[in-house]
């Protein structure tokens, strides 16, 4: 869940009231029904066309059609803008449910039991491989298995992001730490984040989010990095009642009450820390390569302040870090000749490295940041990831090295929890009870979240 594609909704709240959306192509060129392959041309629809207020990216995407339809005049692309509905999820899911997807649809990682559930989705295992996917074999094996079950393939990955330790230069510099070599371990984290604090002036050495669903997400991604999960592995009951979970709410309420070094303010959801960040009074937190995006381009941030390094761990490297992003699944009921198709579309234009969302050479003078390690689509030394990486040094408008330590150093990615949303949203609870109350009772706050998780997950609760 990075921070463009934050869910503040649930998948199926409010489905029922919008099952009946239709959809509204866009740039097509036939009046067909956008899913023949009659006379030899092959005609697919594909969703998530940037809209029109998007004016760069809606003519970049149009241009990859162009050329794309070009190199396959015997395919027709017939692209479809949904607004907003691609991150929205009860919009998703009312498409799936009133069977109005596009041919190929988009779709987040969490999403792949409610496409299944839907039964509208074909398993394209027979049909991927490196000749329909020519950089198949360099994509991460993990970002791939979020479209997999039991074996079988139903969806292809286009984005993909894990979090980490974003912290600023500049206030490492000022506090007298290793602007090259960020904290490792969480005692590391806590101690440079005194040194920060130190500063003051209102500097937090470290912020935390504990508000708006935030709060339960950061919770995840500490638990994970300390070797814990959310839930048990069959998903029916929440299992983060333990010391790890305890040492996640402990370590946040002695970097409060004790040291004083993650600010007086505190219920922040997701733009206030930002904020915050944007305005150089934050030293650290965590989060995803695209967090400083965000930072420049809704918050008055500079991209030459920010660097990025692995998830901390307890006494080394983290045991996982929470991770994610999106992909396109194929509707059920497609020809062969339509799925080959699609599968050329997504590699052309999600999968190439210089072309679609890699085109680095068109990015780099709208002023798109180059040079993010993201899309984290390919695995660190594969063919495509040598050759993205190339391209991205070449034509970058951020400094790749300040994101190195991050890159370089992978942590094993573990992804959403089942009803995430509504147990985030649980955990805040939790999470703002640390970082506001210095007699916060740790193991009430742990058991009374686990007890409201569980009845989530024995109701498929929504949250909000």
């Amino acid at each position: 869940m990075s921070a463009p594609l934050f869910r503040k909704v649930v998948a199926v709240a409010a489905a029922a009231g919008v099952a009946g959306l239709s959809l509204a192509a866009c740039s097509t060129k036939s009046d067909d029904d956008g899913s023949s392959s009659a006379g030899g041309k092959v005609t697919i629809t594909v969703d998530c066309q940037p809209v029109a207020a998007q004016k760069e990216l809606l003519a970049n995407w149009n241009a990859d059609v162009d050329a794309f339809q070009k190199e396959n005049p015997n395919i027709e692309i017939k692209s479809v803008s949904v607004g907003t509905q691609c991150n929205n999820p009860p919009d998703f899911t009312a498409r799936l449910q009133g069977g109005t997807t596009t041919d190929i649809f988009y779709g987040y990682m969490t999403d792949l039991q409610q496409v299944l559930d839907s039964g509208q989705v074909m398993d394209i295992t027979e049909y991927v491989n490196s000749s329909t996917v020519p950089t198949w074999d360099s994509v991460d094996t993990g970002a791939k298995a979020t479209f997999t079950e039991g074996g079988k393939v139903y969806g292809i990955p286009t984005k993909n992001y894990s979090m980490g330790l974003v912290y600023n230069k500049n206030l490492f510099q000022q506090a007298g730490l290793d602007v090259k070599n960020p904290p490792k371990t969480w005692a590391e984290v806590r101690d440079a984040a005194k040194k920060i604090s130190a500063l003051g002036n209102g500097i937090a050495g470290y912020s935390e989010y504990s508000a708006g669903n935030t709060g339960g997400w950061h919770f995840t991604a500490e638990i994970y990095s300390l070797g814990g999960q959310m839930v048990t592995e069959d998903g029916k009951k929440a299992d983060f009642n333990n010391p790890m979970g305890k040492q996640v709410l402990q370590t946040l309420k002695d970097m409060r009450f004790t040291d004083n070094s993650v600010g007086e303010k505190q219920l922040l959801q997701w733009p206030d820390l930002l904020t915050n960040a944007g305005a150089g009074n934050v030293g650290m937190f965590i989060g995803a390569p695209d967090a400083t995006t965000a930072i420049v381009t809704q918050f008055q941030g500079k991209y030459q302040d920010w660097a990025m390094g692995p998830m901390p761990g307890q006494d080394g490297p983290a045991k996982a870090t929470l991770g994610g992003g999106e992909g396109y699944f194929f509707k059920k009921g497609l020809s062969k000749e339509q799925v080959e198709a699609g599968l050329k579309w997504i590699a052309y234009q999600k999968l190439t490295p210089g072309k679609g969302q890699f085109d680095y050479v068109r990015a780099k003078p709208q002023d798109n940041p180059v040079g993010l390690p993201q899309p984290q689509l390919f695995t660190v030394g594969s063919p495509a990831y040598a050759q993205e990486l190339e391209q991205r040094k070449a034509n970058a408008n951020v400094t790749v090295d300040d994101f190195a330590a991050f890159e370089n150093n992978p942590v094993p990615v573990k992804v959403e929890p089942p009803n995430a949303q509504a147990i985030y949203a649980v955990l805040d609870a939790a999470m703002s009870a640390v970082l506001t109350d210095s007699k916060a009772n740790i193991d009430q706050l742990l058991k009374t979240a686990e007890e409201k998780v569980n009845q989530v997950l024995a109701t498929g609760g929504t949250g909000s």
